[in-house]
């Protein structure tokens, strides 16, 4: 028997298995570095501000919620982790949430530098 050529979520229809289930990556944050920051976006929709966690550490932002729906009987929850490649000020981040939005700015140290090495690619 073949297997199938179609992306998992044609070919799992009408199966009892979520197509989520099946999915690789996630494209529901941008991360880019603007004028000396690196700027986090998150969607994070039908959570309230208070139901949200981010934490600094060691280079490492945790970001978690999780939200209680009484009248549906449901609960849903958010966790993901980020690591950064260069020295970020601590006492300076700064984050704000907005429409479902998310949004952590994290000032990145004067001379701070990307340590390791590059890498040659063969062909």
């Amino acid at each position: 028997m073949a297997l199938p050529t179609n992306a998992p979520s044609s070919w799992l229809q009408g199966t009892d298995f979520p197509s989520r289930l099946f999915e690789t990556g996630s494209d529901d944050y941008e991360l880019y570095e603007e004028d000396g920051e690196f700027v986090l976006t998150v969607e994070m929709p039908g959570f309230d501000p208070e139901e949200i966690t981010a934490s600094w550490d060691d280079g490492m932002l945790n970001i978690s919620a999780e939200h209680e729906d009484d009248d549906r009987g449901r609960r849903k929850t958010y966790h993901r982790r980020f690591r950064f490649p260069k020295t970020v000020q601590d006492e300076e981040i700064h984050a704000s949430y907005n429409n479902g939005i998310l949004e952590v700015r994290l000032p990145v140290e004067t001379g701070a530098t990307v340590q390791g090495r590059e890498i040659e690619i063969e062909s």
